[in-house]
């Protein structure tokens, strides 16, 4: 094991994966020139070259247009979205195109790429380019949801999502790109669709997933001095939703929580709600509770943006009020 930041796990994923197959290609604005904006490719056109590391046009719909192609003709594309924001402009492309070909083909075809998304909050980025969007996604049938929130699930989430036959948005939050974390050695992969318990309690589960787990845990340390036993979940996939492993912790600790940064109404929480209220309501002592953004778009003045983030302290507040 050895330390690296959550960018240096993911540039070792592509690495790694174009080196395993030359089917594997990224593409994408300043990825050549520029390494990426967060240095997440930095190197890889010095190494493979910019027929396998391509720099596009300021266009979305060209470069999910020009990556479905792709991968229908049999390559693995990895096409990088700068910032995930910019999804909407190629959305007829991703939801009626990518996630619908492989069932509208009766299986004939795959998609096997990659919508690498930088999303989420960073210091004043304002309301176009801080978004959390990624429960738009989870109603799209067809497409799988990736979201780490360490650089170990980074390099081993963008592994598999590299080598599944599926389209997969791998979403990457911008404030985790220089963290550090803890990395094995060698080859290994993070299994698609199946959550962690990264810490066991007996009192109330609080699932979470990318940068918010990092707040939640910390919210769990607040309410472990308070004599409040918390197990933390770490989605890691949102579609498809590690269900049993949520449910399994229900049982165990009778109260739920769920905190992200996106917008609190029609979220990952509303659908984890939704699924424990269905499945297991007769387990649940107290209401669940969920944290999230409230529903105006992201400020640009400092405090403003202050009071929309979610932080360990609103975690823990809301966790409180179920006891």
């Amino acid at each position: 094991m050895r330390e690296i930041t959550f960018s240096q796990a993911t540039l070792e994923a592509m690495e790694e994966e174009m080196t395993r197959d030359d089917k594997v290609f990224v593409m994408g604005e300043d990825i050549a020139r520029q390494g990426g904006i967060f240095g997440q490719f930095k190197g890889l056109p010095e190494k493979f070259g910019t027929d396998r590391v391509k720099d596009t046009p300021i266009t979305e719909t060209a470069i999910i247009g020009a990556a479905i192609g792709s991968a229908l003709a049999g390559m693995r594309p990895v096409a990088d979205m700068h910032f995930a924001d910019f999804m909407g402009v190629c959305m007829d492309e991703v939801f009626n195109q990518m996630a619908k070909i492989h069932y509208m083909f009766g299986g004939q075809k795959t998609i096997p790429m990659v919508i690498r998304a930088p999303d989420g909050l960073i210091n004043q980025a304002a309301a176009q380019h801080s978004q959390s969007i990624e429960a738009w996604f989870m109603h799209v049938p067809g497409v799988k949801v990736v979201i780490p929130s360490n650089p170990a699930d980074a390099k081993g989430l963008l592994k598999a999502a590299i080598r599944d036959d599926n389209p997969i948005i791998y979403f990457e939050h911008k404030a985790l790109f220089n963290t550090k974390g803890q990395v094995p050695d060698g080859e290994y992969l993070t299994p698609i669709g199946k959550a962690a318990v990264v810490k066991e309690g007996s009192d109330v589960t609080l699932v979470s997933y990318s940068f918010t787990m990092s707040l939640a845990l910390k919210a769990a340390d607040i309410l472990e001095k308070e004599g409040i036993s918390v197990e933390c979940i770490d989605l890691r996939t949102i579609s498809p939703i590690d269900k049993e492993t949520i449910l399994s912790s229900v049982a165990k600790t009778s109260r739920l929580a769920i905190a992200h940064e996106a917008v609190k109404q029609g979220g990952v929480g509303a659908e984890i709600s939704a699924i424990v209220a269905e499945e297991a309501i007769d387990l649940l002592d107290a209401p669940i509770v969920r944290v999230g953004a409230p529903f105006t778009p992201v400020p640009f003045a400092r405090p403003l943006e202050q009071a929309y983030r979610v932080t360990p302290e609103k975690i823990a507040s809301a966790v409180r009020n179920i006891f």
